[in-house]
């Protein structure tokens, strides 16, 4: 494959920078993550996983059984804009997390 190929498409992150981060020591998937950004657009990876790993295992000869699982981060809980935006002083919002509740207790 040519070295500008695009393996993740939302970071478009091509071979080559996949390449040269193992060459700065990258191993494992969350490694390459850390250098390049790759896997974390809104896929979170799920499109680019098996291309990076195998070219982690044809450029350290490990086997793709051997790699480490990536380590997923998915919310919670999604989080309502105006809960972050919100004065927490004049507001009736019980907690970050929580929804905004009325002085009745029913939610908004």
């Amino acid at each position: 494959m040519d070295k500008s190929t695009i393996v993740c498409r939302c970071e478009e992150i091509n071979i080559d920078e996949i390449e040269t981060a193992i060459k700065y020591g990258a191993e494992t998937f969350d490694d390459i993550k850390r250098l390049t950004r790759c896997g974390m657009g809104p896929c979170q990876s799920k499109n680019c996983i098996g291309p990076v790993n195998e070219i982690i295992a044809n450029n350290t000869g490990k086997q793709l059984k051997d790699l480490p699982l990536t380590r997923m981060r998915i919310p919670v809980k999604p989080i309502k804009m105006k809960v972050l935006v919100t004065d927490i002083e004049n507001s009736s919002i019980a907690s970050v997390l929580a929804e905004s509740v009325d002085e009745d207790g029913d939610n908004r």
